[in-house]
């Protein structure tokens, strides 16, 4: 209720009705608010009925002639042979090779995109796509709808990916999320950094080690993501 001078000058349904000059409110955070939240809205609504399914993550670089490419399509078969639906980030390289391997195996190949300022898209192998405008709403639905991850050899955004994963196991936000790395010559760097300066010097424990699996055996990468589910 407003009286004497609190009386404003038109009315809320006025102002959005009428013609504005300016779409500056577009850019600004009340309005982001609302498009962060029809991105989960979205989200969840494609992906809520998906079933069981796997992350799997990797380099957009990698070479469709790559052992790391043909990898990940027997990952991705392997997968989908299992039961799972395989869901990707929905770009080129390793994400392609999962998705390729799940569609040519007859299982259900997802793809959550995101937008960037350079031309990536959705590949070809993608069954079921949505796209994002932010890291992490995205993030947030690789989590929630996948069992595990398995990562490939990537680079930032893989490793990004790789340790949101890590810390929600380690804080128990998540409390069952087996994590495996593919590739113990690729991984094996981090891993030893992890173990020779992270747990030598206090900050992380030893147990924490036992919050990812490393391995070179495809067969051995899907058990391990894909027991007790």
């Amino acid at each position: 209720m407003r009286r004497r001078g609190q009386v404003q000058s038109g009315t809320t349904d006025q102002r959005l009705l009428d013609t504005q000059d300016s779409t500056d409110w577009l850019h600004g955070d009340p309005w982001r608010v609302m498009r962060i939240q029809s991105e989960f809205v979205e989200g969840f609504g494609a992906l809520a009925e998906l079933g069981p399914a796997i992350s799997v993550f990797g380099s957009a670089r990698t070479a469709i002639d790559s052992p790391e490419y043909e990898a990940g399509v027997r990952i991705g078969r392997t997968l989908a042979e299992a039961g799972f639906a395989v869901i990707t980030g929905g770009g080129p390289g390793a994400m392609e090779a999962a998705n390729r391997g799940a569609l040519e195996a007859g299982g259900l190949s997802v793809g959550l995109g995101i937008e960037l300022p350079f031309e990536q898209g959705l590949n070809r192998y993608v069954d079921m796509g949505v796209n994002f405008r932010y890291f992490f709403v995205r993030k947030t639905m690789f989590v929630k709808y996948a069992q595990g991850f398995v990562v490939l050899p990537g680079g930032f955004g893989t490793l990004d990916e790789l340790f949101e994963a890590l810390t929600l196991v380690q804080t128990k936000k998540v409390t069952r999320f087996p994590i495996v790395l593919f590739g113990t010559a690729y991984w094996g760097g981090l891993v030893d950094w992890v173990r020779g300066t992270l747990i030598a010097e206090g900050k992380a424990s030893r147990a924490d080690l036992e919050l990812f699996h490393v391995t070179d055996d495809v067969d051995e990468a899907v058990a391990l993501v894909t027991k007790e589910v």
